[in-house]
C-alpha cells in the first residue's frame, strides 16, 4: 500500500495531541479507580433512584460473584436485553469483572431475531427485566434455542424510589410479566446474595473479548464484532483527550440513547465511568420527558442521534425549558443534516458537533472539534492515534490523494479484532490492521473527512441499523409472497426508512395493510417498511439475482435526486 497523507497532523484541534498516550486497561479497573477516587459521588440517577460510585462498585462485585457461582468463566457469553436502567451498568461491568463477554441485545427484537443472535453468539445466560414487553419473549428462548441455559430477571420496582415503586406495583401491574419458576430462572436479588468477593480473572487486553456488538452489511444477517477490553478502553481514552475542557467529577451525561447501541455504550456509560461523571438515565426516549429532565437534572453532556436534535428543534414548547447547562452535544449514529445543526445551535446556544464511527471501531473514529474549527458537512478529524486512508474502489490497495473519493479505511487501537466465526469476511474487511468500512468519503487539505455515500446496503433509521435481508426474510414468511427486495429511502424524520418491493405468487392478492398486519409480530417498529410497493416483476441481474440498483435509481429519480 502506498504512503497515505496525514494532513491532520498540522491542523489538529487546539489542546489535543494526535500522538497522545492512550490508556488501555480492563474496564472494571477504570470503574474501581473512579469508585476509589469518588466513592460518594453519584454515578447513576434513574428517575430519582440514585447510586453512588461506591455503591455501584459493590453491586458490580456482587453481580460478578453471583455469575461465577452460575459457572461464568473467561469467555462465557452473557446477554443483556434491557432498557437503560441501573441494571444495565451493574450487569455490564459485573459480566466483565466475572471474566465473561457481554452480548448486547436490542430489547425491540422479536423472537426470531433473538433466537438467531443467541445461537450465533452462543449466549448461555440472558439478563432481562420482569416487564411484559421483555420477559415472555426472552423466556421463550429457553425452549427455542440450544445454547441459552439461564435467565436472570431484574425487578423494575426495586430501582424506583419508594413512592414510585408502590405506585408502579398498583398502577402498572399489567406491565409486569408473570415470572415462571424453575432452575433456569434466577432472580436478581438471589444472585446478589453474596459478599461481593469474585475470584480474580486475568485480562488479556488484546485477546479477551469484552463485548460482542452485532452489526450488519451487504452479507445480510447481523454478525458479532469482537471488541476487546483494549479496544473499548482505548476509545474512551481517545474521547477523554478530545474533550479539551472536560471537568472530571463535575460532568453529568444524559443517557437517553439505549446502551445496547455501541455509541451509547461508549459515549455515555464507559465515558461517564472513566471521567467520574454522573449518568442521568431514562428508560426510553420521549421528547417531553427529555426536555423536562434536561431542565431539572441539568446535564452538561448530551450525546444523541440527529432525529432527537431535530425533534428538539421542532418542539413548540422549547422556550419553556432550560438547556443552558449543556456544554457538549455530540451527534452520532447517522449523518447530521447541516440545517439541524445550525437550528439547534441557534435555538439552544449549545454547540453541536458530529462524529463518525462504527460498531467495528468501538465506535468513535472521527469527531469535529469541541473548541475549534467545524467544517459544514464534515464528520471531523481522526481521534488520537487513529489513521484514515481513502482507497480506490476498483483497486483497493491504492491509497488516494486529498479530495479524491474512495472507500474509507480506518486503523487505530479501537479497531476490532474481527467478526465472530466469519473468517471470509474478516479476510476481506481487515487488512494489516486496517478496517475497510464500506463507506465512501474523501479528505480535505486540513485532514477533515466527508462521507458521500455508503457501499453497504444497511439502512440507517434514526441512528439504528436496519438489515434489509432480515426484513426480506420476514416478508418471505407470508405464503403469498414470491419475491421481495428491500432498500432504504429518504425519511424526513428518521433519516432513512425501509421500502419493500414485493412480487406476489400467481393468483395471490394482498394489500399493503394486510402485509403490514402480518409483519407486526415479526419485525420491530423501526424495521417495519414505511412503504410497500407491489410489482409484477422485480429487477434481476444477468445471473437471476434480485438487484437493488435499479430500484434505488428509480427512487432517486422519483425524489428529485435524493438517494438514501
Amino acid at each position: 500500500m502506498n504512503q497515505i497523507a496525514q494532513p491532520w497532523l498540522s491542523h489538529y484541534p487546539t489542546g489535543v495531541q494526535w500522538n497522545a498516550d492512550i490508556k488501555r486497561q480492563p474496564l472494571y479497573e477504570t470503574l474501581k479507580q473512579t469508585a476509589h477516587d469518588r466513592k460518594d459521588h453519584v454515578a447513576i440517577d434513574f428517575l430519582d433512584f440514585c447510586l453512588t460510585y461506591g455503591e455501584l462498585l459493590q453491586q458490580v462485585d456482587q453481580f460478578a460473584k453471583g455469575l461465577q457461582t452460575l459457572g461464568v468463566t473467561k469467555g462465557t457469553k452473557v446477554g443483556l436485553c434491557l432498557p437503560n436502567t441501573p441494571y444495565s451498568v451493574i450487569c455490564y461491568y459485573g459480566i466483565l469483572r466475572a471474566g465473561g463477554t457481554v452480548v448486547n441485545y436490542n430489547p425491540l427484537y422479536v423472537e426470531r431475531e433473538l433466537a438467531f443472535q443467541i445461537e450465533d453468539s452462543e449466549t448461555e445466560i440472558m439478563v432481562t427485566m420482569d416487564l411484559n414487553v421483555l420477559y415472555p419473549k426472552v423466556e421463550a428462548m429457553l425452549s427455542q434455542t440450544k445454547t441459552l441455559k439461564k435467565i436472570v430477571v431484574c425487578p423494575m420496582a426495586a430501582i424506583l424510589p419508594k413512592v414510585k415503586s408502590i405506585l408502579f406495583r398498583l398502577l402498572k401491574r399489567k406491565d409486569l410479566a408473570r415470572i415462571t419458576s424453575g432452575p433456569e430462572i434466577v432472580h436478581f436479588a438471589d444472585l446478589m446474595s453474596n459478599a461481593g468477593d469474585p475470584a480474580p480473572v486475568a485480562i488479556d487486553l488484546d485477546n479477551d473479548i469484552a463485548v460482542l456488538q452485532y452489526t450488519g452489511g451487504t452479507t445480510g444477517r447481523p454478525k458479532g464484532a469482537m471488541l476487546s477490553q483494549g479496544n473499548l478502553s482505548a476509545n474512551v481514552s481517545q474521547m477523554l483527550h478530545w474533550y479539551v475542557d472536560l471537568e472530571p467529577g463535575n460532568e453529568k451525561v444524559l443517557g437517553i440513547l439505549p446502551f445496547f447501541h455501541v455509541f451509547a455504550m461508549t459515549a455515555v456509560m464507559n465515558f461517564a465511568v472513566a471521567s467520574g461523571a454522573q449518568m442521568i438515565l431514562l428508560p426510553r426516549y420521549e421528547l417531553g420527558q427529555t426536555l423536562k429532565t434536561i431542565t431539572s437534572k441539568k446535564p452538561t453532556i448530551f450525546p444523541a442521534v440527529p432525529t432527537i436534535y431535530a425533534a428538539i428543534n421542532q418542539s413548540p414548547d422549547l422556550s419553556k425549558f432550560d438547556l443552558s447547562t449543556i456544554r457538549f452535544c455530540i451527534s452520532g449514529g447517522a449523518p447530521l443534516p447541516l440545517e439541524v445543526k445550525d437550528t439547534f445551535e441557534r435555538l439552544t446556544g449549545c454547540r453541536l458537533v458530529e462524529g463518525y464511527g462504527l460498531s467495528e471501531t468501538a465506535p468513535v473514529a472521527t469527531c469535529n472539534a469541541m473548541n475549534d474549527v467545524n467544517k459544514p458537512g464534515s464528520i471531523g478529524q481522526v481521534m488520537p492515534q487513529t489513521e484514515i486512508s481513502i482507497h480506490d474502489l476498483e483497486a483497493p490497495h491504492d491509497a488516494l490523494g486529498i479530495g479524491e473519493r474512495g472507500e474509507v479505511w480506518i486503523k487505530g487501537p479501537q479497531v476490532m479484532s474481527g467478526y465472530l466465526n466469519r473468517p471470509e469476511e474478516n479476510a476481506n474487511s481487515l487488512r494489516d490492521g486496517w478496517f475497510r468500512t464500506g463507506d465512501v468519503g474523501y479528505m480535505d487539505d486540513d485532514g477533515h473527512f466527508f462521507l458521500v455515500d455508503r457501499v453497504k446496503d444497511l439502512i440507517l433509521c434514526s441512528g439504528y441499523n436496519v438489515y434489509p435481508r432480515m426484513v426480506e426474510e420476514a416478508i418471505y414468511l407470508h405464503p403469498g409472497v414470491a419475491e421481495v427486495t428491500v432498500i432504504g429511502i429518504p425519511d424526513a424524520y428518521r433519516g432513512e426508512s425501509p421500502k419493500a418491493f414485493v412480487k406476489l405468487k400467481e393468483g395471490e392478492t394482498l394489500s399493503e395493510d394486510d402485509l403490514k398486519g402480518f409483519l407486526e409480530d415479526k419485525l420491530s417498529k423501526i424495521e417495519m417498511p414505511s412503504e410497500i410497493e407491489f410489482r409484477s416483476e422485480l429487477p434481476k441481474t444477468i445471473i437471476g439475482k434480485l438487484s437493488k440498483k435499479e430500484l434505488v435509481a428509480e427512487e432517486t429519480e422519483k425524489r428529485g435526486g435524493n438517494a438514501a
